[in-house]
């Protein structure tokens, strides 16, 4: 059995994501105590009891959801035999830094807050969208996308799994490009509730504030391969992290084919760490034959410990 540790990104968080788990397990509880010292204000309360509308704030989002996530990987991570490699979707890239021991968690949290706030402020003043466009493949999504870019910038900006990617960009040439994408015969198009177009070129000035940030944190050799957004590869060097970090705010985030990467490698086992399932729906439409597993409360992890106990006895 090879596992996996994978760790949401944002849309995952609810408002009580982490809660229950922090109650019953003092590893969980000290995630958010930790998270919530570092920024200097109630981070744990504003994850448990809202507002809604205050959590949903990326520069909220971001650190709230990769403490949940850090709050499940506590409480799983000395009752599971250690995964192999690990990744994340975009913010969820952090978390597994952290997993893999290249990051600490008092540096994770503050640069995805800081993250937050600089792609909060990139988006001002502009009218920006993005879109999840379904049954539709990736070489229509680029022709599509460079037709609509008369009316402005758009762009893919996630590759999910197949036949789902998002675009983000201009709200009028999103706009545009969801018709073409319709006559082109796309299933769905459905258009997100963020306050940005992560992972386009809207957010290049993003990526050169946010190198300074990250120039003065630690980034060291990961104990085990973190597999990048930016490339679907897996990396280890702490200056290469480092400069694919900076890459992927502006980047798309290819995570259809770091599924494959991992399934590649010989991943049999994807436990996914954090609010919601997104990621395991993910995988599921990605490759066959896997077994895909969450933890985000305590009903989640009493079945993943009880799935992973089954898998491990020889068959009889």
């Amino acid at each position: 059995m090879t596992i996996a540790f994978v760790f949401p990104g944002q849309g995952a968080q609810y408002v009580g994501m982490g809660k229950e788990l922090a109650g019953a397990y003092p590893e969980a509880r000290a995630a958010f105590t930790t998270a919530s010292t570092v920024l200097g204000f109630d981070l744990t309360r504003l994850a448990w009891e809202g507002p809604d509308d205050q959590l949903k704030h990326t520069e909220n989002t971001q650190p709230a959801i990769l403490t949940a996530s850090l709050a499940s990987l506590e409480v799983i991570r000395a009752r599971i035999p250690a995964p192999a490699i690990t990744a994340g979707l975009s913010l969820g890239e952090y978390t597994s830094l952290v997993c893999a021991g290249a990051l600490e968690f008092p540096d994770a949290v503050r640069v995805v807050r800081r993250r937050g706030e600089y792609m909060a402020d990139a988006a001002s003043g502009i009218e920006t969208a993005m879109a999840a466009l379904m049954g539709i493949d990736g070489p229509t999504v680029e022709r599509i996308c460079a037709e609509a870019r008369a009316h402005g910038v758009v762009e893919p900006a996630n590759f999910n799994s197949p036949g789902q990617i998002v675009i983000g960009g201009e709200a009028e040439a999103v706009d545009h490009a969801i018709e073409l994408a319709k006559a082109a015969g796309a299933k769905r198009a459905v258009k997100l509730a963020v306050s940005a177009p992560f992972h386009t070129s809207l957010m290049r000035s993003v990526a050169d504030r946010f190198a300074a940030v990250l120039e003065q944190v630690t980034i060291r050799r990961a104990r085990i391969p973190v597999v990048s957004n930016v490339t679907a590869q897996p990396v280890r060097q702490g200056d290469e992290i480092r400069k694919l970090l900076i890459a992927q705010v502006a980047s798309p985030v290819r995570w259809e084919q770091s599924v494959q990467t991992m399934a590649g490698r010989g991943v049999t086992t994807f436990v996914e760490l954090g609010p919601g399932t997104t990621l395991s729906g993910l995988i599921r439409k990605t490759v066959s034959g896997v077994q895909v597993l969450h933890v985000e409360d305590k009903e989640s992890l009493a079945e993943t410990l009880k799935a992973l106990e089954k898998k491990a006895q020889p068959a009889r």
